[in-house]
């Protein structure tokens, strides 16, 4: 299926950035220019890593050592995001929430070709439970919209399973909007009584309008105006890590637009399934949707 293309009818770009720098200003909001990572080539610091919990949605990092080149790490079929130079190598776990508690397996192969396997002791975790109302067509889908769903379903899958070469320097994230979380990661959510997948990523409360700065260098992969996220962004930082972001009243990237930590890609709005404006924040690894608090900056 052919990438799916920005369906809003844009500003031009400067003109977007312009307006959205000045509602940041009329709201005493402040978002950093960029952020500063270890150099390529450097050791990894643990402070440029995320913060490791071993529970279904958490993170896990892994030393690695020392090697010429990178081991290549896989978990769950999937290949797994490598950090760091030949003084010492990191591997990032994300685990996804189906994981049950109890052993991971984590494969490593060197340059040998002979291959080792690790295992992550899983802990349980408990999640809240969230009562929401939507509108009952956004829970109970008409033959169209359910149609339409696969569609982006299918879409959306190969978007997910995008895996590039390069990878970033650090994981460290800022928070891409301002305001209260509404909503935390690995909720249970109930939509009109009805239970549904639990809570992909984290909800941040903030007027229409309020700009969202990309928290990682990364590159637009995806744009799209879809039935449950709305308005939406991926990003790729590369690695396997991306980021997702919806219910955008605006877009302001194109599809291939490199972008630096601090710039502006889109504005808070109230597509698709809502209860109220806000920022729906979703980070992957290994294609396992992982908690984005893990992944802020102190």
């Amino acid at each position: 299926m052919a990438q799916a293309k920005n369906l809003l009818t844009l500003s031009p770009r400067r003109s977007f950035i312009t307006r959205s720098l000045a509602h940041s200003l009329a709201h005493g909001l402040a978002f950093s220019a960029a952020l500063s990572w270890p150099q390529a080539g450097r050791a990894l610091a643990a402070t440029s890593l995320p913060t490791s919990r071993a529970v279904p949605g958490g993170v896990v990092s892994l030393d690695l050592g020392a090697a010429p080149q990178p081991p290549r790490v896989s978990a769950e079929g999937r290949r797994v995001l490598v950090l760091g130079d030949a003084s010492g190598w990191t591997a990032v776990v994300g685990i996804g929430l189906a994981v049950k508690p109890g052993k991971l397996p984590v494969r490593m192969e060197g340059v040998t070709g002979v291959a080792q396997v690790r295992n992550i002791e899983v802990e349980p975790a408990t999640y809240a439970v969230q009562q929401l109302r939507v509108p009952q067509r956004q829970v109970d889908l008409s033959k169209e919209d359910l149609a339409r769903y696969e569609r982006e379903r299918k879409h959306l899958n190969t978007v997910m399973a995008t895996h590039s070469d390069r990878v970033p320097a650090g994981l460290r994230m800022q928070v891409p909007v301002p305001g209260p979380r509404s909503s935390s990661f690995g909720l249970r959510r109930i939509f009109n009584g009805q239970s549904r997948s639990p809570h992909s990523g984290m909800d941040i409360a903030a007027p229409t309008g309020t700009p969202i700065a990309t928290p990682l260098d990364g590159r637009v992969i995806d744009t799209g105006d879809y039935f449950f996220s709305g308005r939406s962004v991926w990003l790729d930082h590369g690695g396997g890590c991306l980021t997702f972001y919806c219910h955008l009243s605006e877009i302001g990237v194109d599809v291939g637009r490199e972008l630096r930590a601090g710039e502006v890609l889109g504005a808070v709005g109230a597509t698709g399934r809502v209860t109220g404006p806000h920022l729906h924040w979703s980070v992957m690894l290994n294609r396992s949707y992982v908690d984005p608090a893990l992944f802020l900056a102190a």
